[in-house]
């Protein structure tokens, strides 16, 4: 027999941690025991899907996302959640997930504390009482962010508020606060003091580098602070590092906060905000350098700025990285594509490395031309052409269904009218609802089916129109560049790697 799949979906924000009767194992009881009650539980086979940390107000979570993934896949009969909210506290997604995505799918939705079981109502969407839940469970969303933001600024202009990680040179004192880190802090001084001194931002990285001093990105990955990949520095400076640190006014005592905001209230979309709507806290701690020297430091660095400049667009550009230290390959004059990170470490394996632009483009447009004549051909145009029987069923299938309901009208006319005994019109409307059901089912499935031969289809379709522009194009295109090509990865043998957009039907040529 057919095992009953039931889904148990927990969430928990980090507002709801506070809440005992929020906790992860406060709704899985709540969701087993109700469970348990259950008709189907003998059969039943549960899964859980929790997301612990995730707000509500959309549906970017992990685990929702693959619980709706099995949905669509009609793997799910039952989901199963403690109340509306967490589901989600958005209404319009929320009420279109429960009122057309899963009747679509015949997946039954329970919310435990607000007694609300789709199989109870046959049809119905639960009415007003369910939209006003899902209102208020919204409301409070937005409020609880209105407010948690406000409480942020406030903070923010009394220096009450510091950010989790501090910047390169500090660490969090006994009280919380910013005070100098002494493994650090010396270095930074050092950086200014070189600025100060004539030295320009490519000297003082390589002098750095050449005492083998950790990069600020290496020190936080050594104190288990990995909030980015260290592993292309090589251990080597780079000059925006030092540029960034000589710009960084916290480094004269000024705490610097609110450089950016959230785009609309209950996401998490960011845009950086002008400098003249920065706060700015004056001595808020402990400075690593005087105004003077912060002043004269940043004075003899130059910075080339220079406005309206018109970038030089080719064919490649942003998709070239050097295949040794993963970082992008700069044109250099227009003609030459180069490692400018490793330009001045011989050490390195891609040092003097290049290849120049029309080289790289003609060799890029061969690879592909190649690539695609192994990965497929031009013979399946005739399978593009012959008639897709599913669709007509699915069309035959939608009659079916017309006219069960038809049937299931007329006989209840047929009772309101007299014509028919009630026990008659019972048996006959379960047999009628039987049939429905089985045909809706059927169908279901048949789209299913569809819409995977459907995508097979216009995957041929693609590769088709792929082939074509490659045959018809004398050379590399800029739409063959957008269409195919993710990265390109050279090494110093100019051997190339192609990393492609389309990765189910073409693997990485070397």
């Amino acid at each position: 027999m057919k095992k009953y799949r039931i889904a148990l979906y927990i969430r928990l924000s980090l507002e709801d941690a506070k809440t005992d009767s929020m906790s992860i194992s406060s709704q899985r009881n709540i969701l087993r025991e109700y469970a348990s009650e259950l008709p189907e539980y003998a059969n039943a086979e549960l899964t859980e899907f929790v997301d612990n940390g995730y707000s509500g107000a959309n549906f970017e979570r992990p685990a929702v996302q693959e619980l709706l993934d099995l949905v669509r896949a009609n793997r799910i009969d039952c989901i199963m959640v403690k109340d509306f909210s967490r589901f989600g506290r958005n209404s319009l997604e929320t009420g279109y997930f429960i009122e057309r995505v899963f009747p679509l799918f015949h997946t039954r939705f329970i919310s435990v504390n607000d007694d609300f079981d789709t199989q109870k109502l046959k049809g119905d969407t639960g009415g007003m009482e369910v939209a006003f839940k899902y209102l208020i469970s919204e409301y409070y969303s937005r409020d609880m962010s209105v407010k948690t933001k406000t409480a942020k600024y406030l903070k923010f202009q009394r220096g009450e508020y510091q950010s989790k990680i501090c910047p390169y040179g500090y660490r969090k004192g006994e009280n919380g606060r910013m005070v100098p880190d002494p493994e650090t802090s010396e270095v930074v001084q050092k950086i200014f003091e070189y600025a100060v001194n004539g030295m320009n931002a490519t000297d003082i990285a390589r002098e750095l580098s050449r005492q083998q001093i950790p990069t600020p990105g290496e020190h936080k990955a050594r104190k288990g602070i990995k909030t980015h990949d260290v592993s292309r520095t090589h251990g080597m400076w780079c000059n925006s590092t030092v540029l960034r640190i000589l710009a960084d006014e916290r480094y004269m005592g000024t705490y610097v906060i609110g450089k950016r905001e959230v785009t609309e209230i209950g996401g998490h979309k960011m845009r950086s905000k002008a400098e003249s709507d920065w706060i700015k806290i004056p001595d808020h701690h402990i400075p690593l350098v005087n105004e003077e020297i912060f002043s004269k430091a940043n004075a003899s660095i130059q910075r080339f700025k220079i406005p309206n400049r018109k970038k030089h667009d080719y064919l490649l550009r942003g998709k070239v990285i050097c295949g040794c230290c993963k970082h992008a390959l700069h044109l250099a004059n227009g003609t030459s594509y180069r490692c400018r990170f490793s330009s001045t470490i011989p050490s390195l394996d891609c040092y003097n490395i290049h290849i120049r632009e029309k080289e790289l483009n003609q060799l890029v447009y061969e690879l592909l031309c190649k690539q695609f004549q192994v990965a497929f051909g031009i013979d399946s145009l005739e399978d593009l052409r012959k008639i897709d029987t599913v669709a007509i069923r699915q069309a035959d299938f939608d009659r079916q269904i017309f006219e069960l309901q038809e049937e299931k009208r007329k006989l209840y006319e047929a009772l309101v009218s007299g014509r028919i005994p009630l026990p008659e019109y019972k048996d006959q409307k379960e047999q009628i609802s039987e049939k429905l059901l089985e045909v809706q089912n059927t169908k279901a499935v048949v789209m299913a089916r569809l819409e995977a031969k459907q995508e097979e289809r216009q995957h041929q379709r693609q590769q088709m129109d792929i082939s074509r522009m490659l045959t018809e194009s004398d050379g590399l295109t800029s739409e063959l560049v957008d269409l195919l090509i993710d990265k390109i990865y050279v090494y110093p043998d100019k051997r190339v790697d192609i990393a492609f957009k389309i990765r189910d039907s073409l693997t990485t040529h070397k």
